[in-house]
């Protein structure tokens, strides 16, 4: 049995190899990004060990071993208190805190005089501290593009209460990019005086387009703050604040780079900062309160938006991260991701049934032009007839592929790609008081209510993608 064993896995590797060479040939600039491959083998081996294909990295990044024995040390020699007083242990963790501040600032090349860190739970957490705090009014503008994620969304629950009108920019399939005519038209809708709030993520978590930053000073050229859903974008990309300046940005720190979970940001202006009006304040947010004479001083700066006691044991790991980033060289896992995400587009494109029929359907740009390392299909049989991608998925994780299906809590660019209407959509909310994700499976008849999403990331080998294509082969003889 193990020689079988054994035997399979040795043309499996020369099969692999042989592609890996014709590859390499094809794009020569892989070589440059080899010392990943180098990292994956000192401090990722637990996928090889076991065998697991790791393509969720839009979901969450992957921790390396060396954050871990570095943050583990730093816990085992350190003593570290609550860091709202002055005591030793407290001042010890206030200078942490204050270090992962600054280094998350100098990552992003961030000026302090014009930028401040707020510490979030994650990405979700700074985009509601934005929506819940941003001085929406009647007559003012919440602008925001059809592919967003839903915390971005959700922000229109703030602006509709207080009066506000919510607009959406539409995409153009299949490229599922935004439709530019109408962004202008709709930038030009700002009044003078008005708070005006223009969100959008700077990649897509569901096709990986990646929209122009030029959108943030045009933007802001006719009065609208912006809000950068930067989340997607920089565990690949390099976001340099010195070049382009949103007044908001949002991202979570384990996407980066795996570790910790549950600590993310909001990166934000100074004087935009200042135009939020927090509905309530909590420990840590203010210099004064009193119960007698009912008033309270909210704290200046990043301090009035940190409710409580901020996660003062894992801060610090997120400076180990973005020095692990630093370290290996952003640009280089960008170009890794971008040689990669390309060769995996043109080989799934390129699969048929016996019949000529493609076997994958794209949603997003087929070429590696503006676009990110999500991939976002559906495949079909010899009929042209979807297979479910809960199917897609079920067989993906018997193989020991991690990837994820469904809509990636970004409605707005799963309802363009999937050709859902609004009238499809409106009648199914009609018909229940509250929606499961099935009862939407049974409502709308004929068409896919999801996708397939493979995104590659920090330690993504060539291996990886062979090996999804070769799985997607499996799927045209099923």
């Amino acid at each position: 049995m193990s020689t079988r064993m054994s035997a399979k896995s040795s043309l499996g590797d020369e099969s692999v190899s042989r592609a890996l060479t014709a590859y390499e040939n094809d794009h020569p600039d892989y070589a440059r990004t080899h010392r990943l491959d180098d990292l994956r083998r000192q401090d990722f081996a637990r996928l090889d060990e076991v065998g697991h294909t790791y393509l969720d990295y839009t979901g969450g990044s992957l921790y390396s071993q060396w954050q871990i024995r570095e943050h583990t040390k730093l816990l085992e020699h350190g003593v570290f208190g609550n860091p709202h007083s002055a005591n030793p242990s407290s001042l010890t963790t206030t200078e942490l805190v204050e270090a992962s501040r600054r280094h998350v600032l100098d990552f992003f090349r961030a000026s302090p005089e014009e930028y401040v860190v707020v510490f979030t739970a994650n990405a979700s957490g700074a985009l509601k501290l934005v929506g819940e705090s941003y001085p929406f009014e009647p007559g003012d503008r919440y602008l925001l593009t059809f592919d967003n994620h839903n915390s971005v969304n959700g922000i229109r629950e703030y602006d509709r209460v207080r009066g506000a009108e919510t607009t959406y920019v539409p995409l153009r399939p299949p490229e599922m990019r935004v439709d530019e005519r109408a962004l202008l038209d709709a930038l030009d809708l700002a009044e003078p005086g008005r708070h005006n709030l223009f969100a959008y993520p700077a990649q897509s978590n569901f096709s990986g387009v990646q929209h122009p930053l030029a959108w943030i000073e045009l933007a802001q050229s006719k009065g609208w703050d912006v809000l950068l859903d930067a989340a997607a974008f920089v565990p690949t990309n390099r976001l340099d604040l010195s070049s382009w300046h949103p007044d908001f940005v949002a991202l979570s720190f384990y996407k980066m780079f795996g570790y910790p979970t549950g600590v993310g940001a909001l990166v934000a202006r100074r004087e935009a900062l200042a135009k939020l009006h927090r509905p309530w304040f909590a420990g840590g947010t203010i210099t004064v309160a009193s119960v007698s004479a009912d008033r309270h001083y909210l704290a200046e700066g990043e301090a009035g938006f940190e409710d409580g006691t901020v996660n003062y044991l894992s801060l610090p790991a997120v400076e180990l991260g973005l020095r692990y980033l630093e370290d290996l060289g952003i640009e280089t896992i960008h170009d890794r991701v971008h040689s990669l995400t390309v060769w995996l587009i043109e080989e799934l494109l390129s699969l048929k049934h016996g019949n000529g029929r493609p076997l994958v359907r794209l949603y997003g740009p087929a070429s590696g032009e503006h676009r990110g390392g999500t991939v976002t299909v559906n495949f079909y049989d010899p009929n042209g007839e979807v297979i479910d991608h809960a199917l897609v998925e079920k067989k993906a994780s018997a193989a020991l592929i991690s990837l994820r299906t469904g809509c990636f809590c970004n409605p707005g660019a799963g309802e363009i790609a999937l050709g859902l209407s609004r009238d499809e959509l409106s009648s199914c909310f009609s018909r229940h008081e509250r929606l499961t994700y099935d009862d939407f499976r049974m409502c709308i008849d004929g068409k896919s209510l999801g996708a397939v999403r493979i995104s590659l990331g920090l330690v993504s080998n060539f291996k990886d993608v062979h090996r999804f294509v070769e799985f997607a082969r499996g799927l045209s003889l099923a």
